[in-house]
C-alpha cells in the first residue's frame, strides 16, 4: 500500500529543493511524477521555486474549494505533463508519485483527499510544507497532515543564533509583527525569518501568540 508522507520544516529549510530533488530521482529512473501546489501560493505563479535557483511548472494548481482527487485523476490522464529530465518512453504511463508543495495551505478535506489518493489509487503522496504560522498556530492543512500522514519527517534549519529553528517570524518593513492574516505570501513587503524558540520569544516580548 502506498503512503502519505508529510515533510515539514520552518521557512528556508529546503522543502521545495527537497521536493524537486525527489522529482528528479523518480524521473532519473524513468518513473512519472506529478507536481502540484495550492493556487493561493502566488510566489512563482504556477511554478515551484527553489532557493537554489531551480524552478519547475506544476502539473496542476489546487483551488481552495477543489476536490484534489479529481484534479489528480485529470492530470494523470494527460500526456502533456512537465518533467525535469526527459526519460519517459511513455508519457501516459501510470503516476509513480504525487508531490505537493506548500501543503500547509490545503484544507483538511483536501488532505483527506491526499490520503485517499495514496490508499485507493496506490500512489505515494509526498506533501511538503511548514507546520505553524508566524503566531505559532498550526495551519489547517499541516494540522490535518500531522494527524493522519503515515510518515512524518522534519527538515531542519538553523536560527540566526545557530540553534535549531522551529518558528517563522514575519517581518513587515523590516520589523517583526505578530498580528495579521494567517496567510501573507513572502514578497516585497512581507518577509519571513526562521527562529528558534529563544529568539522568537525575545522578538515577541515573551508571547507565544
Amino acid at each position: 500500500m502506498a503512503k502519505l508522507y508529510f515533510r515539514y520544516g520552518a521557512m528556508n529549510s529546503g522543502k521545495s529543493t527537497a521536493l524537486l530533488q525527489a522529482a528528479f530521482n523518480y524521473e532519473e529512473r524513468a518513473q512519472r511524477v506529478l507536481l502540484a501546489k495550492p493556487r493561493v501560493d502566488t510566489k512563482g505563479d504556477d511554478r515551484i521555486l527553489s532557493r537554489l535557483g531551480v524552478a519547475r511548472t506544476v502539473d496542476f494548481l489546487i483551488d481552495h474549494d477543489a476536490r484534489v482527487e479529481t484534479l489528480f485523476d485529470d492530470a494523470a490522464s494527460r500526456t502533456d505533463h512537465t518533467a525535469l529530465i526527459e526519460t519517459l518512453e511513455d508519457p501516459g504511463q501510470p503516476v509513480s508519485c504525487l508531490l505537493i508543495d506548500e501543503a500547509q495551505f490545503l484544507t483538511p478535506e483536501q488532505v483527506d483527499g491526499l490520503m485517499r489518493i495514496a490508499v485507493d489509487r496506490d500512489v505515494p503522496v509526498m506533501a511538503y510544507g511548514i507546520r505553524t504560522d508566524f503566531r505559532t498556530h498550526a495551519f489547517p492543512g499541516s494540522g490535518r497532515l500531522l494527524e493522519i500522514a503515515h510518515t512524518l519527517e522534519e527538515l531542519k534549519t538553523i536560527c540566526r543564533c545557530g540553534r535549531k529553528a522551529m518558528f517563522n517570524g514575519r517581518r513587515l518593513g523590516g520589523q517583526f509583527v505578530f498580528d495579521g492574516d494567517q496567510v501573507a505570501i513572502d514578497g516585497m513587503d512581507v518577509t519571513y525569518e526562521s527562529l528558534c524558540p529563544t529568539c522568537y520569544l525575545r522578538e515577541s516580548g515573551g508571547r507565544l501568540l
